[in-house]
């Protein structure tokens, strides 16, 4: 490509890409700076990533897109938006509903921006032939966050995640590598300034400074990544979130400028809009998928999602929900029934 045919090949991407509902389009180089390595080294090295050894098994790949796929030469950081029209943080006060995170309460994510990445791939195949390339949704060693600043759509803010001035703190991301050349767009700065909130906000203080985060003391780690019991000493500070926590991206004061998205699939279901913690703690396998069906809090099972109802039994304060835990106490799951007794300890009788 010349220059300019690079410049129309990249306002026809954007346009197309705005066109299939993506919110914001990005372009980057399929090249990531040293410290974005050295940021995940760290990590790894103080073995923040927890359970989480895929993180480390992949390494490489995921610093160096490249390593990843060797023919990639740019990057298209795709970005959909999921900003809520409530107040995310509102049902924590209702203490016998459980919470769950805003992106958890609609369609899987993960398909909604796939289908759209892939009619992308498709028309960029056509009208560009013998281009190749891949997509990536959060599925692959892809440090998307880091891509998706270098392409000018937002920043890591101190919470770790990416902060956009048009849509805060609630963008769901997505990439297509390709080999087109395609000129880079310039990368966005950081705007947090001094501000804080996310990290104060933190019910366990996962974040030992500004832009680093201890995922084994995360409430999103814990209720979706971590397997076994949650160490009792976190479980009082998790209230009643029983899938994900929104406290740091809800507070961010750049959400005054997003707007709710307008993705019907991401519509809350009202099932899953504080619901009730006793009748999701009576959940058997059927129930529990049935429930959760097309949803991505299925893919952690009913073991580990009871678990999570269980510790917001416990935290409740409710006697009424005594009889819910100790009917879980001798539960075929060890890790149920764990922490059934713990949670029918903790309410009066």
């Amino acid at each position: 490509m010349d220059g300019g045919s690079v410049a129309t090949a990249k306002e026809a991407i954007r346009a197309e890409a705005l066109r299939l509902g993506f919110d914001a389009v990005g372009f980057a180089e399929a090249h990531l700076p040293e410290e974005a390595r050295a940021r995940l080294d760290a990590f790894l090295d103080a073995g923040m990533h927890g359970e989480m050894g895929w993180m480390a098994a992949r390494a490489d790949q995921r610093a160096h897109p490249r390593a990843l796929w060797p023919e990639a030469v740019s990057v298209i950081s795709l970005g959909l938006s999921y900003a809520p029209e409530e107040d995310p943080l509102a049902a924590l006060a209702r203490r016998d509903r459980g919470t769950i995170s805003v992106y958890a309460k609609g369609r899987d994510y993960h398909d909604v921006v796939k289908s759209r990445l892939k009619a992308l791939a498709r028309w960029m195949v056509a009208r560009w032939q013998g281009t190749d390339l891949k997509v990536f949704v959060d599925t692959a060693p892809v440090m998307e966050k880091p891509l998706a600043q270098r392409a000018g759509l937002g920043w890591q803010g101190k919470h770790t995640n990416l902060v956009s001035r048009t849509h805060g703190s609630w963008l769901f991301l997505g990439e297509i590598f390709c080999t087109l050349p395609l000129e880079p767009d310039p990368p966005e700065a950081d705007h947090c300034g001094s501000c804080r909130r996310c990290l104060d906000i933190c019910p366990t203080d996962a974040f030992p400074a500004p832009y680093r985060l201890d995922a084994r003391r995360c409430i999103s780690y814990l209720t979706i990544e971590h397997r076994g019991p949650i160490p009792e000493a976190l479980r009082p500070a998790m209230g009643n979130r029983i899938y994900g926590c929104d406290d740091c991206l809800a507070v961010c004061p750049w959400n005054k400028f997003a707007r709710a998205h307008a993705e019907p699939a991401f519509a809350p279901r009202a099932a899953l809009t504080a619901p009730r913690l006793a009748a999701l703690a009576a959940l058997d396998d059927a129930g529990f998928r049935a429930l959760f069906s097309g949803s991505p809090v299925k893919r952690i099972g009913r073991g580990r999602f009871v678990r999570n109802v269980l510790v917001a039994i416990g935290n409740s304060a409710d006697a009424s929900l005594r009889p819910a835990a100790q009917a879980l106490a001798e539960d075929p799951d060890p890790v149920v029934a764990e922490a059934a007794r713990w949670a029918a300890a903790r309410l009066p009788a």
